[in-house]
């Protein structure tokens, strides 16, 4: 198949299935006379895998390893795909943290309008032109540091 029936088959845009394939973490497909990439059912199965795993979020890098356990299955125990799971998991606690934090922080700004209000006196565009001029804010009571 080429690639565009292969994007079709798995819901995946052609430029992510190229950017895996530069990535590695699919292997490049055979080439027709004209050049075209020419697909196989080992290639859909693959790219389903690797977007399993991106629907949880796995980094492309541990993704790489979970490829490479998945195509040389060892003997050994699977203690190192455990590992990389119980580290995603740990990410999805800080994240899930972080967000708790951003919601309290929104929720104070929130609070600071409750009331219909022109936009001249909301409430919340004050604070957050006070913070924009280094005042302090409710939803960062310890300081504002601009994100890059």
């Amino acid at each position: 198949m080429q690639i565009g029936q292969l994007a079709k088959q798995t819901g995946c845009e052609v430029e992510t299935i190229r950017y895996y394939e530069r990535e590695g973490l699919l292997p490049a497909p055979a080439r027709t006379a004209a050049g075209y990439r020419r697909y196989d059912a080992g290639h859909a199965e693959q790219l389903n895998f690797i977007r399993h795993c991106r629907s949880l979020d796995i980094s492309l890098a541990d993704i790489r390893q979970l490829v490479d356990y998945h195509q040389h299955p060892a003997p050994e125990p699977c203690d190192q795909v455990n590992a990389l799971i119980d580290k995603q998991i740990s990410r999805v606690h800080q994240q899930i943290e972080t967000l708790q934090r951003l919601e309290q922080q929104l929720l104070a700004l929130r609070g600071r309008c409750n009331s219909p209000h022109s936009v001249a006196d909301c409430g919340i565009l004050k604070t957050l032109e006070d913070a924009s001029s280094g005042e302090g804010c409710v939803c960062h009571p310890e300081g504002v540091q601009a994100k890059k």
